[in-house]
């Protein structure tokens, strides 16, 4: 059978590669591997062990990168800090990856949609069906991240598992000439993506159990390292207390409940001494939390809240110190 050949992906003998147009041959997310060698005779336990064992691998590739992944933290914490928005741009499997941590970090630490923001290659519609070719587009993807007006104030990170996507390349290349500060989460070294940003976070998960199939070991990592990122952000923002998820969302039955069951946990109160404290607190976590542990009533509660900018630890100890 004839292998149909998307028109896109044919180029004329005397074109001339770009440092974005790297030769697939050479990554490392693109070489074979050799523990998946004759996958398609196993069987199905065989199938789930080398899978199971190359996933193991993951873990110890994001390690590494725990020191830039820490720099990447603390400048979100900073941008968020200072009004500023953390905006994910991607393609792919890597795009929807981020788009998955954009869009929760509402609905877990109660920030506004536009504090975290993620742009697809494609658009909206990307995140269901595939429009590969959006990617090959330094201009699509500097008119996309345009539209968004990024500033000095926000922090930009591409994702893409080749580090080469001219997409993301281009965005983030835009990013940086527009002084925004910028980070990028690839699983191969030396790419255009970490050439272009300030900081480069790159998880070497090896070779794929299926060749190229980047959303499987190499988007586990860039999940692991998008999770560290929001959360970790947060946290330092003070949105969380110890290890409490206090700025939760309460929109729905399972959030009140957990709402109530962190005040129980937290100050070591009743459930029925919970639900009166949350319902005179407004239904709101972080105030009725500081109204137990400050023993303060609900306005100046409020008030340590505006004057930490929402971090809880320091509206206890009613401090504006810097973190």
């Amino acid at each position: 059978m004839a292998t149909m050949t998307h028109p896109a992906e044919i180029k004329s003998s005397d074109q001339k590669p770009t440092d974005s147009l790297t030769n697939l041959l050479d990554l490392m997310t693109e070489s074979p591997n050799d523990a998946s060698q004759g996958f398609d005779t196993k069987s199905a336990l065989e199938i789930a062990r080398i899978i199971n064992h190359e996933d193991a691998k993951v873990a110890a590739a994001v390690r590494k990168a725990l020191p830039e992944i820490a720099q990447v933290i603390d400048s979100v914490a900073r941008s968020l800090r200072e009004g500023g928005r953390l905006i994910y741009i991607g393609a792919g499997s890597s795009g929807r990856i981020a788009s998955l941590d954009a869009c929760e970090c509402p609905h877990y630490f109660s920030t506004s949609p536009q504090t975290v923001q993620c742009i697809m290659a494609g658009g909206p519609k990307a995140l269901a069906s595939p429009v590969e070719v959006n990617e090959d587009s330094e201009e699509l993807g500097q008119r996309d991240l345009a539209r968004r007006r990024p500033t000095r104030q926000d922090m930009i990170i591409g994702l893409s598992a080749s580090g080469r996507t001219p997409y993301v390349v281009g965005a983030i290349a835009y990013a940086r000439a527009r002084c925004a500060k910028t980070a990028c989460i690839t699983c191969n070294h030396g790419t255009p993506l970490a050439g272009a940003a300030d900081i480069a976070i790159v998880a070497d998960v090896g070779p794929e159990v299926i060749s190229g199939s980047t959303r499987m070991k190499a988007a586990t990592a860039q999940k692991m390292i998008t999770n560290m990122i929001t959360t970790g952000a947060m946290t330092r923002l003070g949105y969380v207390y110890e290890n409490l998820m206090v700025n939760v969302h309460m929109q729905n039955t399972k959030l009140v409940e957990r709402g109530i069951c962190i005040l129980m946990r937290a100050c070591h109160i009743t459930r029925e001494q919970a639900v009166d404290v949350i319902k005179s607190a407004g239904r709101s976590v972080p105030v009725a939390l500081v109204m137990l542990k400050a023993g303060v009533d609900n306005p100046e509660a409020v008030r340590r809240l505006a004057r930490s900018y929402g971090n809880v630890r320091l509206a206890i100890e009613d401090t504006t110190m810097d973190l």
